[in-house]
């Protein structure tokens, strides 16, 4: 971001404001929206002039309803902005279906004048559906990693809190907005004020783009072995072509029989127990956020039968692949 002076009233030079146009999707979060505007709020307090201002966009000009049912009045539609202006796309719930016609033409648009552009959560997949991440780094909430990764090949995803490429942004969702803006505000006004910032949120662990947004294996399954570990990683990092037991096994230096009882111990599931549901989670993620078909789910996750990925769904899952499907349909609808 390029910060301009204009002479202040006792004749020093101050910045000028750097205006953030945020577009709010329909079923936008909260929280991810939240996260960033009140960095601003408060580096603007502690900086003591208005280095930061911001308006509301929306499809309708009117207002946005959040995730939560909030509503909020807008400032603006989908109508021109300043080329130094910062878009923030904030998303939510059903993103595709957010991600209207109307919204990438705008997306596209503004990006040809120069606009810096980021998405919020799953604001990465509207910027991304208008084609303005092709060739870039991105990130976006990790529910919606599979499909993403799935739908734009052409974007080099992360698992970061929150990425900066270029002119290009993206944030993970939830606290991560924080992060993406303490960076931007150090980078502006120094790193002292940006801790100051952090400080008045009660944030004490500022992330940069290095971290990762998911807890570790032993943290999320809440226990610290490290070839469960290994071998779990190994798991989620071969869907669509599963390892074998025995394999696995050698991987990380055991018998089968003792990888059995590992898993037993601490999981109380066999290893291809736990396999299979980690397999079909991916397939319900790709069912519920894509437009993929059912025999291709299928594929990505590990199933060369398209009646053996139907038939453990949905003893799974209680209801089949193309239910799960209609019923999501029946949702965005509703």
């Amino acid at each position: 971001m390029q910060q301009h002076s204009r002479r202040s009233r006792t004749g020093g030079e101050t910045p000028e404001p750097q205006r953030f146009v945020f577009l709010l999707l329909d079923r936008f979060s909260m929280l991810c929206f939240a996260a960033a505007i009140e960095p601003l709020r408060i580096a603007n307090r502690l900086l003591g002039f208005r280095a930061y201002t911001w308006a509301l966009a929306g499809e309708g000009g009117e207002t946005a309803t959040c995730s939560n049912g909030a509503v909020f009045a807008l400032d603006m539609g989908l109508d021109e902005i300043d080329r130094e202006d910062v878009l923030l796309v904030c998303g939510g719930m059903d993103v595709h279906e957010a991600t209207t016609r109307g919204v990438i033409n705008w997306l596209r648009k503004v990006s040809r004048h120069g606009v810096t552009i980021g998405g919020m959560c799953t604001g990465s997949h509207a910027v991304a559906k208008a084609g303005l991440l092709d060739g870039k780094r991105a990130t976006i909430h990790w529910e919606n990693q599979d499909s993403f990764a799935e739908e734009f090949e052409g974007v080099t995803l992360t698992k970061s809190v929150f990425v900066i490429d270029g002119n290009r942004m993206s944030t993970a969702g939830g606290t991560s907005s924080i992060d993406l803006m303490l960076t931007l505000i150090s980078r502006d006004h120094g790193e002292d004020i940006a801790n100051t910032v952090a400080d008045q949120l009660i944030y004490s662990s500022i992330r940069t783009d290095h971290d990762t947004q998911r807890l570790s294996i032993p943290t999320r399954i809440g226990v610290r072995h490290p070839k469960l570990s290994q071998v779990i990683q190994i798991m989620e990092q071969n869907i669509e072509e599963p390892i074998s037991p025995a394999e696995l096994a050698r991987t990380v230096g055991m018998s089968t029989r003792q990888l059995e009882r590992l898993f037993r111990r601490y999981l109380n599931r066999s290893p291809k127990r736990y396999y299979m549901e980690l397999r079909l989670s991916k397939a319900r993620n790709l069912l519920m956020q894509t437009e993929m078909s059912v025999i291709n789910v299928a594929l990505a996750c590990g199933f060369t039968s398209p009646s053996h990925f139907s038939k453990c769904y949905r003893a799974h899952y209680q209801t089949t692949p193309y239910r799960e499907r209609g019923a999501q349909s029946s949702r965005a609808r509703s």
